[in-house]
């Protein structure tokens, strides 16, 4: 079953674009990475190591932020022809998109505070978390009746499809007189 213009994308469409998304984020974050490390020279003190945490939420923040609020949709987004509206099909405010971004956090920040509780910090017992932590937020959208994931929801927000763009018909050859 395809999507149509307008309709919510697929669920199986939807983490496929957001896999898609995690390695474009993972090459703006190296970048981030990179400029925080030349920035503080490289300096391990662990207010330095909170820095880049705080650095890197603030930086994955903005790339969301401005592409829910620019275009509506982010690259892995407009590769998949969706994006992001309000519930009355307009483009998202600054503050809709901050709290989107922030209510998004459900997908890991469960898993991450109970890793933290249970002294969880083998990468496998962390990856595993992380992995039940995403296939629960995933499942809230079989409670939704337009299947919209608990962030979205609770946002005012909605995923939608964008149509297939059409080739232009070419242009007739010019006759010869």
């Amino acid at each position: 079953m395809s999507d149509t213009a307008g309709t919510t994308p697929s669920i199986k469409r939807r983490l496929i674009a957001m896999v898609y998304e995690t390695f474009l984020l993972l090459a703006v974050d190296m970048l981030a990475v990179a400029l925080y490390l030349l920035v503080t020279r490289n300096n391990h003190a662990p207010v330095f190591q909170f820095g880049l945490k705080v650095w890197l939420f603030v930086v994955t923040g903005g790339y969301f932020v401005w592409g829910w609020t620019n275009s509506g949709h982010t690259l892995a987004m407009k590769t998949w022809r969706m994006q992001v509206v309000t519930n009355a099909g307009a483009r998202l405010p600054l503050t809709t998109a901050v709290v989107r971004y922030l209510l998004a956090w459900g997908w890991f920040l469960p898993a991450l505070l109970a890793c933290t509780a249970l002294g969880l910090k083998d990468k496998s017992q962390v990856g595993v978390a992380i992995a039940v932590g995403i296939a629960g937020w995933s499942l809230t959208t079989l409670f939704d009746r337009d299947r919209q994931f608990l962030h979205d929801r609770l946002a005012g927000t909605r995923v939608v499809a964008l149509p297939k763009k059409t080739a232009a018909p070419a242009a007739a050859p010019a006759e010869a007189s």
